[in-house]
């Protein structure tokens, strides 16, 4: 049976990498990832429009200075891009982060795990913790980069305006702006998760492996009469 001091640390790393795979399905669930204001203005009417999005839904506003704007709209990211180069690194976007959901499952249920059974030499110990947890921190990182990627370089809010309002094309489109909602800075906590389940298992080595050089300190300095004894 493991001993008070490792079950404590075990759960108190199991906690962190549940509060991980918590926020992980906050992330996926909501959708204030981004929010982007893209200037209009042709010969009848300028304004704006304001996309409200995340990686499944969202929702635009149409406000004009003058002409008639549509009525608000609630769309399907994938579905409104059609295939594209936008909708591709978007869906790499959303596996990457449902591949860092496993892995923080699998870090939780191995600490868990190691809670209340001792396999130290197996891929079920440390080195599994350490590794589980390591690459759902990585895939994280990678999601929020291929985000901003796909938004800013490949024009991702451009895309969805001009699809949602056809009759703005392109050349009626005077500038984005872009504002990161708390469903993508959530991400950073996730990161914040993972590692802490690492450091505590860190530490639980560190203070296993000072234990062991103690109790060997004994034999090393012992009279060799009283070690042949």
């Amino acid at each position: 049976m493991p001993t008070v001091k490792k079950t404590l640390m075990f759960l108190s790393s199991f906690f962190t990498s549940l509060a991980a795979l918590v926020v992980i399905f906050s992330v996926l669930a909501t959708q204030e990832w981004i929010s982007s204001t893209t200037a209009i203005s042709d010969s009848s009417s300028n304004g704006s429009v304001t996309i409200t999005y995340g990686l499944f839904h969202g929702k635009s506003v149409q406000e004009l200075n003058h002409g008639l704007a549509e009525s608000d709209k609630s769309f399907a990211v994938l579905g409104i891009l059609n295939n594209s180069s936008q909708k591709t690194l978007h869906s790499v976007t959303i596996l990457f982060l449902v591949l860092s959901l496993l892995m923080s499952l699998l870090s939780a249920g191995l600490t868990l795990y190691n809670s209340v059974s001792n396999p130290y030499q197996t891929f079920l110990g440390p080195s599994g913790v350490y590794t589980w947890s390591g690459l759902s921190a990585s895939l994280i990182l990678v999601t929020m980069l291929l985000f901003v990627g796909n938004t800013q370089s490949n024009h991702l809010s451009e895309e969805l305006a001009q699809k949602l309002y056809p009759v703005y094309p392109a050349s009626t489109h005077h500038g984005t702006s872009h504002s990161y909602g708390y469903s993508f800075w959530l991400m950073l906590l996730v990161i914040l998760f993972n590692v802490a389940s690492v450091v505590i298992i860190i530490f639980y080595q560190r203070a296993r492996y000072q234990r062991k050089q103690e109790q060997r300190k004994p034999m090393e300095y012992a009279p060799k009469d009283g070690i042949l004894f």
